[in-house]
């Protein structure tokens, strides 16, 4: 009992390890190209180098760090040629995932999103940049979530985090930043409705008017 105990919160351990480099890599928090540093980034989580191990395995299939030999592990560089290939799988997957969300969604998932509406609504134009993006994530995992297909939920958060980190390098250059995340308020109100049709289109304009806002800032 003992040994399953200390497996089960070396698993936790190593999640939240996971989580929080993860998002510092996708804010950009750790800066593309720096070199990874295991203690450190034990020490600021709180957690032992065994689980940062585990994380790092995790980052590195998500193209989040890349190890070379005899250099060291590293957060990737933001190329924005990935942009195109990135927004290729978006356009398929997200409105799949907001048509299955809105088919699929439970009270709970339902009252998580209109909760976060509700936050949206609340304020939005006045956040900093980083706080917009934070809130933006939020919103995209809570749809995956709702999909209650794993593997696809997977795979978007993976996608999703890549075209953060795109959106964080030109973040100084792009308007409209607030209204973009905002659209979020519509695609929410069709998927707790059960609109599946609607929340896929909203979702596909979504993607669309990311890339091209992208664009438009290079």
């Amino acid at each position: 009992m003992q040994q399953v105990a200390a497996e089960a919160e070396e698993l936790s351990l190593a999640e939240r390890a996971y989580r929080g480099i993860r998002d510092r890599l996708v804010m950009l928090e750790i800066r593309p190209g720096a070199p990874i540093n295991e203690e450190q980034l034990g020490q600021s989580l709180g957690v032992g180098r065994t689980p940062v191990r585990e994380a790092l395995k995790r980052l590195q299939y998500e193209r989040l760090i890349t190890t070379y030999p005899r250099r060291g592990t590293f957060a990737t560089e933001v190329n924005i040629t990935d942009l195109a290939h990135i927004s290729e799988v978006r356009l398929e997957l997200e409105p799949l995932a907001a048509a299955q969300a809105a088919r699929r969604a439970t009270a709970a998932d339902r009252a998580n999103l209109t909760a976060l509406r509700t936050e949206l609504e609340d304020g939005g134009l006045g956040r900093d940049p980083a706080e917009l993006m934070r809130l933006d994530l939020r919103v995209h995992r809570a749809v995956y979530t709702a999909t209650h297909n794993p593997y696809l939920e997977d795979t978007l958060v993976r996608h999703d985090n890549l075209a953060t980190r795109i959106w964080c390098l030109f973040v100084d250059r792009l308007s409209g930043m607030a209204g973009h995340v905002e659209e979020h308020g519509p695609l929410i109100a069709a998927i707790v409705a059960g609109d599946a049709d609607r929340a896929a289109r909203l979702a596909r304009s979504h993607v669309e008017g990311f890339e091209r806002a992208v664009r438009e800032a290079i």
